[in-house]
Parts: structure tokens; sequence; C-alpha cells
């Protein structure tokens, strides 16, 4: 009998691990609360201007990871040149130790990585899913002939299948842990294991200018957690995504900025940024933009990772976690091989 495998969460861990089962002999369904694919790794489009929103690029972890983007396909294929330079609470940017990897996007945006990902997979991804509750049956629970069913909150449930992997924010997963119907000992300490990583707070910016000035960089990070813009890069330094003589600048603000602003009004907010930019800039024209967007991401960049051996303690019952708080750090590609592998273990289940 074919394998039913479930995934929640399309973003890059549910798309890699979807990729790594593409080969093997197992019926994949996806489960994505949103209306597209990528999570974090996401783009917009406004006014002529494409911008990643959350995720700026996927950075070259190593081979394995430039081998996968090129064989995604090389049309639309940007490689950011452009350096990523360095701040500290004083403001004064200049130049880092850049380490020269790649920074990977597209024309058309970052989110083609998921969408490429999963464009090579039959897997049926039903978006707008927003999963509630799961439920472990069968006649015997510990045995090969029981699944897992998941259940949305329209009420419609969903598989069942035999192996189901989590991908959304720990703090999200361990709710989704504790509304969990599995009469196992390992439930309790693998919620636990999960609910113990925490989170950085970002809510970004969008600002658009009618002009463009030239930089030696394209993205500055602040390195010692002193000031209140915690990144700022420039969305032209990516081919096709900002009409000539225009800039769009993405800033993302320091985690304690961010959520003690998370839900202020986007008129207040946005001026209060672009007057930190423009402080940050040392040019008072980018204290006021064309027009600025914004999206807050309550769960942007994991503090740390999950312990390893309780994240995989259940995966003898078909229950598999991936995505960057499994390893710890926010990046694109390691969510994205932390749901490879997983899809690559749960390829090689008995």
């Amino acid at each position: 009998m074919t394998p039913r495998v479930g995934i929640v969460g399309a973003g890059a861990a549910g798309a890699g691990a979807a990729y790594a089962l593409r080969g093997a002999d197992a019926e994949v369904t996806i489960l994505e609360k949103s209306r597209g694919v990528g999570g974090r790794a996401a783009t917009r489009r406004k006014n002529d201007c494409r911008y990643d929103h959350g995720a700026n690029y996927v950075k070259e972890g190593d081979e394995r990871t430039e081998s996968l983007i090129r064989d995604l396909g090389e049309e639309g294929l940007v490689d950011v040149e452009e350096p990523v330079w360095i701040f500290e609470g004083d403001g004064e940017i200049r130049e880092g130790d850049d380490d020269e990897a790649h920074k990977w996007t597209w024309t058309e945006g970052i989110t083609q990585l998921g969408k490429r990902l999963l464009d090579r997979t039959d897997a049926e991804v039903r978006k707008g899913t927003r999963v509630e509750r799961i439920a472990r049956e069968g006649a015997d629970v510990g045995s090969e002939r029981s699944t897992w069913t998941l259940t949305d909150t329209d009420g419609a449930t969903h598989g069942p299948f035999d192996a189901l992997l989590l991908t959304p924010p720990a703090p999200q997963t361990a709710a989704l842990l504790e509304a969990t119907e599995w009469d196992d000992d390992r439930l309790g300490a693998l919620t636990d294991a999960v609910a113990d990583v925490e989170y950085r707070t970002i809510r970004t910016f969008v600002l658009n200018y009618p002009f463009r000035e030239a930089f030696p960089w394209y993205g500055a990070v602040n390195v010692d957690d002193g000031h209140e813009v915690g990144w700022l890069s420039r969305e032209e330094c990516k081919d096709g995504h900002v009409p000539d003589g225009e800039s769009l600048l993405v800033a993302q603000m320091a985690p304690d900025w961010s959520a003690d602003r998370y839900d202020d009004p986007l008129e207040e907010a946005g001026a209060d940024a672009a007057k930190l930019v423009a402080d940050l800039l040392d040019d008072e024209r980018y204290a006021d933009p064309e027009w600025v967007d914004d999206q807050g991401w309550r769960y942007a960049l994991p503090e740390n990772g999950a312990d390893g051996e309780a994240v995989r303690s259940a995966e003898d019952a078909g229950l598999f976690f991936a995505g960057d708080w499994t390893v710890g750090e926010g990046r694109v590609h390691r969510a994205l091989w932390s749901g490879h592998d997983a899809g690559e273990r749960i390829a090689e289940r008995d």
C-alpha cells in the first residue's frame, strides 16, 4: 500500500520535505494556513516593485545548497553581489567580514524557492487550511496500523496519514501537540522540548523612494543589539525588483522595538521607522518615503534549538518535525535541509 504522508506547513521545511519525497512511493498532502507557499521566504508586489519582506535571500550554506538552487532552474535566478556591512549602536555603517557566500533570490522573488520545489513534486497543497487538532487513531496506537488524522479550524478532517511532519514555528507546533490526542508517555516531554524554543519578534517595514543613491553595500546588519534597526537592505540590488530610478529599503526592526510596536498603526510606526532609517543613513530624505508597507513576524527567528533527541523521539510512531527551530538557526537553507532530511527519513521507514 502506498504510504500517506501529511505535512503541516508549506514553508521552506515543508517544501523541502516534499521535494525529498518526490521519488518515493508516497502520497504527500501539505496543509498550509496561508494563501501562498514559502513561509517567511515570501515576496510581495506593489506599485511595480517586488520585494522579499521576510527572509531576504537564500544563503549558500554548502555545496548542496548551490547545487539544489541551480537544479531548480537558473532562469530568473539572482545572486546579490553587493556585500553585507555592519553597524553598532552608534549607527556608523562600515565594512564587515563578509564571507562572500552566494545570496540567492529570483527576479520574481524568494517565494520562487517554495514554488519551484513543489512544482517538481506530486504533492497536493491545501492552502487556507489551519490545523487545529491532531489525533492518533487505530486499534493499536503503537502498531503500524495506526494513523494520524488532522482537523482544521473549519471542522474538516484530513488524513489518515501513516507519517506526519510538523513544520510551523515551535510555539505553534507546541500548541498543536497540546491539542493532540495520543495516549503515549512521550507526548508530554516532546511538547515541553518544543515549547522551550524562544523566538525573536520582528516587524519589517518596506520604504519606497523616488530616487536612488549608490551605496557600496546591499545590506547592513546591527551586530551589538544596540540599535533600533536590526537590518537594512536595498531591494534595488536584486534584478527585476525595483524600477529604474527608484529605491526600496527593507528595514527589519530590532526585536524589542518590534515587540513594543507590533500592533501600532502602520502610519505611525512606519513614520517612526523611516526616521530611524534616515538617521542611520544620515540623510533626511529617507524620513519621507513615497509609500510604506509592513509585515509583522511574531515568530521570526529562533533564539535556540529544540533538544534533538526529544524531537526525534516519536519518529518510530510516524511523527516528525522540521524547521529552523529544530537546528536553532533562522536561515532559510537550514529550514530547507531540516525538512529535506526529515523527508528522507520518512521515505526510509519500513
